[in-house]
């Protein structure tokens, strides 16, 4: 252990330069496939100093662009977010709404005292048009907290960029309607916070011909780590405070009057404060800056809900437990992007002829203790399969296919008092939706993450751990979200310590990540670091021109950090 400290000290000290600037962090992602060439209008959307900021989110009146074109006529919408900070300060999740429609969740690197930290986030935010072509209201949450020895103000300043449309860049796809599934508040990042089960009734539009759901989901509170919940059977055979109850396997469910729809195996994002805040510096773990979406067809039930009446929409988090109880808390938003017939006096009509869906997923969970070892083992499968036949007021008649065949994994292990720790997760997923036989959802995705974790004093102030996890995707949403293909491969290693002159450690990141969509567009990204200096950055493919590289140093030696949120062990 001791050797692993000083090689990281003597990196940390070679690769710190002469002069100063601030930390450039951010995630691993593609750059944007937008048309450069077109004509681009860019408006700023709001600014503000994120200080004692919880309950007082910047809420502003919106407008739509002109000078690029008729307001719903571009070819693409893209969202540019900066944010310095400088100080000591945990990470804060952020909260994007447009018209009661969260359209981002994002989270905020935690900041560094003295020279500070810069990132900069650009979002394609095209499928939403339809918002951003009427007057209305955008807000964004990022709840800070300001007390002693936690200064850090997140100062942040966010634009819009339209691109017109032409002859040459047609106007971008999206859906004629989207509806929020959302607490609908004016003040407020409009999030859903469960449990309890969240319902909503929502009239849809009568001439509705398909409903595609996009949902985002993170585990917030005692659910932040849920992947390292243990079930409640072993709980009380470990230390007071090692983790939580209620299981790792936790599964989003979408219903309609009651009704199963679809559901979600969430993706772990480890946000920048999670486990050892040197793990992700400066390179964030995958998603911690765009969380994923994940879709479901609610296409099947267009012939319930377009009998002009309203509908029960809702959503909760359950687990692998016999009462299928979590935690406090998971926050969960939704929208509905409605496609309509041209005939927009005629409802459209039709009937459910399969419904294969139980209330539940299929779990398995099984565990021991022995020689002083706890070990966990839970498991789950989730198979949905729906069809219906719509026929629309102008007569178009289309069957649909809705499938879903997910499956899970957990395996943990506690050894020498719950100092030593082991974490192997698997989610993969198979998800598709046809209608008339073409693919209209394509969801295929293998999701493993894997930690090590070794408290290295019997008073659980100083650790090292290593996570290695990958987000392998193909998904496209016909045709508002082309097919794309991401392969992303992270792993990291930290140590860190607890300490009341403050709380210090070191780290080193890998990331290995390419894309590829049906357009053509490809990128490669292979950057490492140690400490906050990049050690190595290439980069290719057709996009690469598109995407500036950060700088391979920094003038940062060393950082006191916020408290680390770990699973238990008594978090902020």
């Amino acid at each position: 252990m001791l050797n692993y400290l000083v090689s990281l000290l003597f990196i940390c000290v070679f690769f710190s330069p002469l002069w100063a600037s601030p930390l450039v962090d951010f995630q691993v992602a593609q750059p944007l496939t937008l048309p450069s060439d077109a004509k681009q209008c860019t408006v700023k959307i709001l600014e503000r100093t994120f200080a004692f900021s919880y309950g007082s989110p910047e809420v502003v009146s919106y407008t739509p662009a002109t000078d690029c074109g008729t307001p719903g006529s571009w070819a693409g919408i893209s969202l540019n977010l900066t944010v310095t900070s400088n100080g000591t300060q945990y990470d804060r999740l952020g909260i994007f709404t447009l018209n009661n429609v969260e359209i981002w969740r994002t989270s905020t690197p935690e900041p560094t005292r003295g020279d500070g930290i810069i990132w900069t986030y650009l979002k394609d935010v095209t499928r939403y048009t339809p918002l951003f072509a009427v007057p209305g209201t955008f807000t964004l949450e990022l709840d800070n907290l300001i007390e002693t020895g936690l200064d850090g103000e997140y100062a942040s300043v966010l634009y819009a960029t339209f691109y017109a449309s032409s002859a040459q860049h047609p106007p971008g796809l999206h859906a004629d309607v989207i509806l929020p599934i959302s607490t609908l508040a004016n003040n407020s990042g409009d999030l859903i916070s469960v449990p309890p089960t969240f319902s909503l009734n929502v009239t849809v539009p009568r001439n509705a011909i398909s409903i595609y759901a996009e949902i985002i989901p993170s585990g917030n509170g005692d659910e932040e780590f849920w992947c390292f919940n243990i079930p409640n059977q072993w709980l009380n055979d470990l230390p007071a405070d090692t983790t939580f109850g209620y299981g790792p396997f936790r599964e989003v469910r979408l219903m309609v009057d009651g009704s199963v729809v679809g559901v979600v195996f969430p993706y772990v994002v480890v946000f920048t404060g999670g486990i050892a805040p040197t793990l992700w510096r400066p390179i964030t773990s995958y998603g911690a800056l765009d969380l994923p979406t994940f879709y479901v067809d609610l296409t099947p039930f267009v012939p319930v809900l377009t009998d002009g009446q309203p509908h029960n929409i809702s959503m909760d988090v359950v687990s692998a437990e016999n009462d299928h109880e979590i935690n406090q808390n998971w926050y969960l938003t939704a929208n509905l992007q409605v496609v309509t017939d041209k005939s927009s006096t005629k409802p459209t009509t039709g009937k459910i002829t399969v419904y294969d869906v139980q209330p539940f997923a299929e779990t398995t969970t099984f565990g021991s203790v022995k020689n002083g070892v706890v070990s966990t083992t839970v498991t789950a499968t989730r198979n949905i399969h729906i069809e219906s036949d719509i026929i629309s007021g102008s007569g178009e008649r289309t069957h649909v296919v809705w499938l879903q065949s997910l499956s899970y994994s957990n395996v943990q292990t506690y050894r020498q008092n719950a100092s030593v720790q082991t974490l192997r997760q698997t989610t993969t997923g198979s998800v598709s939706s046809t209608h008339n036989g073409q693919s209209t959802i394509v969801d295929n995705f293998s999701l493993p993450f894997n930690v090590d974790f070794t408290y290295l004093t019997p008073d659980w102030t100083n650790w090292t751990t290593s996570v290695d996890h990958s987000y392998n995707r193909v998904a496209a949403v016909h045709p508002y979200v082309i097919s794309t293909t991401i392969k992303n491969h992270q792993t990291a290693a930290a140590f860190f310590q607890l300490a009341s002159t403050g709380n210090f450690g070191f780290g080193n990141n890998s990331n290995t990540f390419s894309y590829s969509d049906l357009n053509g567009n490809t990128y490669t990204w292979d950057v490492s670091s140690v400490n906050t200096s990049i050690t190595h950055n290439a980069q290719g493919g057709t996009l690469a021109q598109n995407h500036q590289l950060p700088d391979e140093t920094s003038s940062e030696v060393q950082s006191i950090f916020a408290k680390p949120r770990l699973p238990g062990r008594n978090n902020p």
